[in-house]
């Protein structure tokens, strides 16, 4: 017999609002007639049906589309591997996954499912004819979920359109109707496959049939459509999504590159530029399409050279792909003879390719000055100081800074006693700062007043050597501690360094302008220590901030 649908035929769709009203199912001489494709049978089928806007999570899943140099206790070269390093916290993720292997990679729900389903069902590798699905779902363990899990299994494997369409008629003649969970799976498809016929098709039903289109659904859209001649309806699209929600980057992204691609760049920029106002952080991909559009042109230098200003200040690393196409639109540019090649950096800090010497991390006065007002504002007394500790607590910690000297190394406590499972909390900080005292710094250790309660982890005797050793502050248990680390550190001069491996992005978030967070990372590459690696009862390896070399060095640094 062959596939039940006209897999090359259009229908138009304008009239389709008249056959929506009441559900009315399919005529049997129907199924048999070749010249009907999946419109011609939806137009029978679709039941209007309330549905939730609070939208299916397995649809927008398709559509969304993340430690400093040297510090170490043996010789390493000038530029070791480093947490600040562009790419190494998706690298350690990613590294921390495999080890872990494929059954902790949590994933959601409906991936799981999807997988669940998908593994239960086979997926046929062409066009089935009504008896052949219907062989197939009496297989299937969860029939009321076939189509469903077919879908989704069509989905991960990113079968052939037409697969989809032939399970379409079939759901249509099995139960009369198509639901919306169904239809958004197979609009999923659409728009990762590029079958964009088939997308318009769908956008037609779907706006026709339902009152209103949940994220995902409109995301898919938005997509869909801006890769298209009619990427104007993106727009349509994205306003009304504006009226229930804010519209994501890829949102925004999607009609930017649609608008691009199709010679709008005053569109391009208008949104991109409304993208920024909603303080949304722009996709690498729109950057990417931009700076395409403007190979050759001069009309937008500004803007473009303004997106490389954001890079810089909110410490954005662009990937090869789109250095490359940065180059090239250096290059392109009339009247100006760049050339463009890929360097290194200098231990002197220098490019090697052009011998121009990079930013330096180190503040002026002045500007640490104001960072450190800043971080008393802004992070640790913020707009509710009770978010974070209390005023009784901030002012004995201010007078406990005030009567010791000031610190050459303020230690992040519970951070620090966490490094391995391998060792009890208190032996891990016990060893650390011991590592630390050996070498004659005047240390602070912040902790939680819970790690002066005797237990397996927090060993009284370990817990006094560490008094010992080191200047002590234990916060209440509900309070902050990173606060309290930035202001002793700050407080304590700019020699002094602390040792965490959070890297404070939640605090450098506190900060309301570009300026105050830019100093703040540059401090912060200059002045954070991180623990490379750890093996309980052996020697502790450090990393460094940038521009001091290895731990001898630092200590050299810290002792003047």
């Amino acid at each position: 017999m062959g596939s039940l649908v006209m897999l090359n035929s259009r229908t138009c769709v304008k009239h389709f609002c008249t056959w929506v009203g009441s559900p009315v199912f399919i005529r049997p001489a129907l199924a048999g007639s070749p010249k009907y494709n999946i419109l011609h049978t939806v137009r029978f089928i679709i039941e209007p049906k309330f549905h939730s806007t609070k939208g299916d999570k397995h649809a927008q899943s398709y559509n969304r589309t993340p430690k400093e140099k040297g510090l170490t206790l043996r010789a390493r070269p000038a530029f070791p591997n480093s947490v600040f390093t562009a790419g190494t916290a998706r690298r350690t993720a990613e590294y921390l996954k495999r080890r872990a292997g494929p059954d902790a990679e949590g994933p959601s729900n409906n991936t799981s499912e999807r997988r669940r389903g998908s593994s239960k069902v086979p997926v046929p590798p062409h066009p089935l004819t009504t008896s052949e699905w219907a062989k197939l779902k009496e297989a299937s363990t969860k029939p009321d979920r076939f189509a469903i899990q077919m879908m989704e299994g069509l989905l991960v494997s990113r079968a052939d359109v037409d697969i989809a369409k032939s399970l379409l008629s079939y759901e249509a003649l099995e139960k009369g109707t198509l639901s919306y969970e169904l239809l958004l799976r197979y609009l999923t498809l659409c728009v990762m496959g590029g079958h964009h016929s088939e997308v318009f098709d769908t956008y037609d039903i779907m706006r026709s049939c339902f009152k209103t289109l949940d994220t995902g659904a409109s995301s898919l859209f938005v997509k869909g459509f801006s890769q298209t001649e009619r990427w104007r309806e993106a727009l349509v699209v994205l306003e009304g999504m504006k009226k229930a929600l804010l519209p994501s980057p890829g949102n925004y992204g999607d009609v930017i590159a649609g608008a691009a691609l199709h010679g709008d760049t005053d569109t391009s920029w208008m949104l991109y530029d409304e993208l920024l106002d909603q303080g949304l952080p722009p996709h690498k991909d729109t950057w990417q399409c931009l700076f395409q559009r403007g190979i050759g042109e001069r009309e937008h230098e500004d803007k473009l050279l303004s997106i490389l200003s954001y890079m810089r200040d909110n410490q954005i690393y662009p990937e090869e792909p789109l250095v490359k196409t940065i180059k090239v639109w250096f290059e392109s540019l009339p009247d100006q003879k760049w050339s463009g090649r890929f360097s290194s950096v200098a231990p002197s800090g220098e490019c090697k390719s052009c011998k121009a010497p990079l930013e330096s991390i180190q503040l002026t006065k002045e500007e640490y000055a104001q960072l450190k007002d800043r971080v008393m504002k802004d992070v640790i007394e913020g707009k509710d100081i009770f978010n974070k500790t209390t005023p009784e607590e901030l002012e004995s910690f201010k007078s406990f800074v005030k009567r010791r000297p000031p610190f050459d190394v303020v230690i992040d406590g519970l951070n620090v006693a966490n490094t391995t499972p391998k060792a009890a909390h208190s032996e891990t900080l016990l060893e650390v700062i011991s590592e630390l005292e050996q070498q004659g710094l005047n240390i602070l250790v912040l902790g939680r007043k819970h790690m002066l309660r005797p237990s397996w982890n927090w060993d009284r005797q370990n817990m006094n050597k560490i008094k010992q050793k080191a200047h002590c502050f234990f916060t209440e248990n509900i309070s902050e501690d990173d606060p309290f680390l930035l202001y002793a550190t700050l407080h304590s001069g700019d020699h002094c360094h602390f040792l965490s491996r959070d890297l404070m992005r939640d605090h450098k978030a506190c900060f309301p302008d570009s300026v105050t967070r830019r100093l703040f990372f540059k401090w912060q590459r200059g002045h954070q220590l991180v623990i490379s690696h750890y093996t309980p009862g052996k020697r502790v390896l450090f990393q460094v901030g940038l521009g001091l070399g290895d731990f001898q060095q630092l200590i050299r640094v810290l002792k003047n």
